[in-house]
């Protein structure tokens, strides 16, 4: 059967994975509330597209940071890609740097950060979780820079890890066959048998509960890379970070895996644009299926926006050209969106182009 969304490959992930891979990856938390809503939430924003533009030439280019890609969307961070298919982040690395686009390498991945960088030239980002062991985040940060990583992910919204309970029913753990690639010397790349989730209990034991801003002004005085914090769900805390020194921020509720009942990112993302005046960029995770959720999350005012399962997904089925598709399927409704709302670059996307269920017609531009 040929492929012609990306939300197909999820039923090909479920059949080819084992249950506890599959269900580590799908998941969310507890009542799994947020995990729907960051799909339905998009539902509720619809578009009013403008007619009669020559639309011949379409440019989706973009700047992240100063580099420049070919499309506002990346490579979000996500963990043991081994778990999915042989070649792991390998793949993923390769795939991203063909599509022209960002790669996030995760913290936890089942390939290090040399080994990523051993795939050849690409922009890749480092997701950081920061550890009890603040000698062991030193040390992973300026690898990541030696590697030629461009910045950092700083994830902020797991103190403690969210109660996903397919992976406590699981008993979920990292295949014995893989290591968490980053901490291998470190005795820290092996995940022990748990009675809950194994990777509940390795968070418990590794991860500091304490991380808090002054933290985000620590990590810029071990590296230059800039910093984006991505868990925010809050004008206070877009505030916050900016002050705290962030290049970024990324809107994110973890993929709806940590704290059920936040609201969909995409509901979120125009409280916290408003409150950085512009002042740094706002990229947004979490439900993006679709060339529209790119389009949608755009008018909204997020500079560009990051794919999770869909990559671990289309991985599993197909490896890296399965994450190439993914990209250019993506890339192609995106453009056909744009195409069809009249818009020919992404500073011609704007909140006028879309109507949220939550307006009333009096929000809408004068005529």
């Amino acid at each position: 059967m040929e492929i012609t969304n990306v939300t197909e490959y999820e039923a090909i992930a479920k059949e080819k994975l084992p249950k506890m891979v599959y269900d580590y990856y799908a998941s969310g938390a507890e009542d799994q509330w947020t995990l729907q809503e960051n799909r339905n939430a998009f539902a509720r924003i619809l578009f009013r597209p403008r007619i009669l533009i020559d639309v011949s030439k379409i440019d989706m280019t973009t700047n992240v940071l100063g580099f420049k890609i070919s499309m506002p969307i990346m490579v979000a961070p996500t963990a043991m890609q081994k778990m999915a298919h042989p070649e792991g982040e390998y793949a993923t690395a390769r795939a991203a740097s063909a599509a022209g686009t960002i790669m996030t390498l995760s913290s936890w991945a089942t390939s290090s950060v040399e080994e990523v960088a051993s795939t050849g030239p690409g922009i890749r980002f480092f997701q950081l979780y920061v550890y009890k062991n603040r000698k062991v985040v030193e040390q992973l940060v300026r690898r990541a820079e030696k590697a030629g990583f461009k910045a950092i992910a700083l994830t902020v919204d797991t103190p403690r890890l969210g109660r996903r309970e397919s992976d406590i029913k699981n008993r979920f753990t990292l295949p014995p066959n893989l290591t968490l690639k980053n901490f291998e010397g470190l005795d820290l790349g092996k995940m022990d048998e748990a009675n809950d989730s194994g990777l509940a209990s390795y968070v418990a034991g590794q991860i500091d509960r304490t991380l808090s801003w002054k933290d985000v002004q620590w990590l810029q005085t071990i590296t230059s890379m800039p910093i984006l914090v991505k868990g925010v769900l809050t004008g206070e805390d877009a505030r916050i970070a900016i002050q705290a020194g962030a290049a970024g921020i990324i809107v994110s509720n973890h993929g709806a895996r940590q704290l059920d009942y936040v609201p969909a990112t995409i509901s979120a993302l125009e409280e916290v644009v408003k409150a950085t005046q512009g002042r740094v960029p706002v990229f947004l995770d979490g439900g993006v299926r679709r060339g529209t959720d790119v389009f949608k999350a755009l008018a909204l005012g997020a500079s560009g926006i990051f794919i999770g399962r869909p990559v671990v997904f289309s991985l599993a089925a197909e490896g890296e050209a399965g994450v190439r598709k993914v990209l250019q399927m993506l890339r192609d409704e995106f453009e056909l969106t744009m195409a069809l709302s009249g818009c020919r670059s992404l500073s011609e996307i704007t909140r006028n182009h879309i109507i949220t269920e939550w307006e009333t017609p009096r929000h809408l531009p004068k005529l």
